[in-house]
């Protein structure tokens, strides 16, 4: 876990993860090394903020970020104000998750900054695509050199668990 300051205030501090976030995870450890119930306040930020991130469990937060390769956290003073990860396999393909800013603190730089650093990550910086997916953010990610691309669809599988079922009975 790694905290830098810079041009934002000092009272906002970003802390970038190693892989999994444990201290966050299991201590909720915010700026300073100090417990500040990191994935109540996850959870909250989401509820808060999102349409997509509604009803999330603490377990599957957990799950989640342990599963993550790289795990931002944005904080002013004890305040979980942002939040964003990435999974990749390091070689071909990364894709950016929940990148989320309170309300109140967009239009400052600050998701800029969250998406930023997810790309200078280890695991992110060198494979070849990164992927993400928006509902209502198109601008924001254009301006930060992502593209829409329409030669390839997106396409979803609800309830992946009945889908096994129903493969494995075909064969």
């Amino acid at each position: 876990m790694s905290t830098s300051s810079n041009y934002f205030s000092k009272d906002i501090k970003f802390i970038k993860h190693i892989n999994g976030a444990p201290l966050f995870t299991h201590f909720g450890i915010g700026p300073n090394f100090i417990a500040r119930r990191g994935i109540i306040q996850l959870q909250k930020l989401f509820e808060k903020n999102t349409f997509w991130a509604k009803g999330r469990s603490l377990n599957e937060i957990k799950k989640m970020i342990n599963n993550s390769s790289s795990i931002i956290t944005v904080w002013k003073r004890e305040k979980l104000i942002g939040f964003g990860r990435a999974t990749s396999d390091q070689v071909f393909r990364a894709v950016l998750w929940d990148i989320v800013v309170e309300n109140k603190f967009q239009n400052l730089g600050i998701g800029k900054f969250i998406v930023k650093s997810l790309l200078e990550s280890k695991s992110v910086s060198n494979v070849k695509k990164v992927y993400l997916m928006t509902t209502h953010f198109e601008e924001f990610y254009k301006s930060c050199g992502f593209s829409i691309i329409s030669r390839q669809k997106c396409l979803l599988m609800s309830d992946h668990s009945d889908n096994i079922i129903k493969v494995n009975n075909k064969n």
